[in-house]
C-alpha cells in the first residue's frame, strides 16, 4: 500500500486554537513562501545584487557576504527559480521552501519583544528598514529582517520553528501578541 503523505505547516498545530483577533503586536506566519538561498560566484556579489533586488515578484534578504535569501509570497517556487536562473551572473541557488519557515511581527512593542530573544541592536538608526541579519533568536539561528516602520520577519529553519514560535508568543505575553497565518 502506497503511503499517502499530507502537506501541513510546521506551525499548523501550533496556531491552532488562536482567537481570529489580532491585536496590534501580531505575529504572522506565512503559509506557503516561496525560499531560495542564492550564492554568488567568482567575486560578483555587487551585480548579483543588484540583479536579484531587481526581480518583481521577490524580496531579498542578506544572509552573508555573497549570499541572499530570495521569499516570494506571490509565485512559486518553480517560477522563481526560473527567475533567478535568467540573471546572466553566475549564482548557485538551492529551493529552501520546504525547509524554513517565515514569520511576520509587527506591532508598537515589537523591539521590546524581540529584544528578549535576539542580541542586535534594533533600534531605526542602528537596523535600518530594509536591512536582514544571520542571528540567533531564541536561541536558534535564523534571518531576521527589517521590512516596515515597526515590522521585522524571522526566516528560520522548518524544525525549529515550533520552539522560535512559542518562544516569542511568551516572550509577547506581557503585550498581548496574537498569532494567526497570514491571508
Amino acid at each position: 500500500m502506497t503511503p499517502t503523505f499530507q502537506n501541513t505547516h510546521p506551525l499548523e498545530d501550533h496556531v491552532s486554537g488562536f482567537d481570529n483577533r489580532t491585536s496590534p503586536d501580531h505575529l504572522a506566519i506565512l503559509r506557503r513562501p516561496a525560499i531560495f538561498s542564492v550564492l554568488a560566484h567568482g567575486g560578483e556579489t555587487d551585480q548579483a545584487d543588484a540583479a536579484l533586488k531587481a526581480l518583481p515578484d521577490a524580496v531579498v534578504r542578506n544572509a552573508s557576504p555573497g549570499e541572499w535569501l530570495v521569499i516570494s509570497e506571490t509565485v512559486g517556487a518553480e517560477t522563481l527559480a526560473r527567475e533567478i536562473s535568467a540573471i546572466e551572473w553566475p549564482l548557485s541557488i538551492v529551493d529552501q521552501s520546504d525547509g524554513r519557515a517565515v514569520l511576520r511581527i509587527s506591532g508598537p512593542n515589537v523591539r521590546r519583544i524581540l529584544a528578549k530573544c535576539v542580541a542586535v541592536d534594533l533600534h531605526p538608526l542602528v537596523f535600518a528598514e530594509g536591512r536582514s541579519a544571520n542571528m540567533l533568536c531564541c536561541h536558534v539561528s535564523a534571518n531576521v529582517a527589517r521590512f516596515g516602520t515597526d515590522s521585522f520577519e524571522i526566516v528560520v529553519m522548518r524544525s525549529y520553528a515550533g520552539s522560535v514560535f512559542e518562544e516569542i508568543m511568551e516572550m509577547g505575553r506581557e503585550f498581548a501578541l496574537t498569532a494567526g497565518f497570514s491571508d
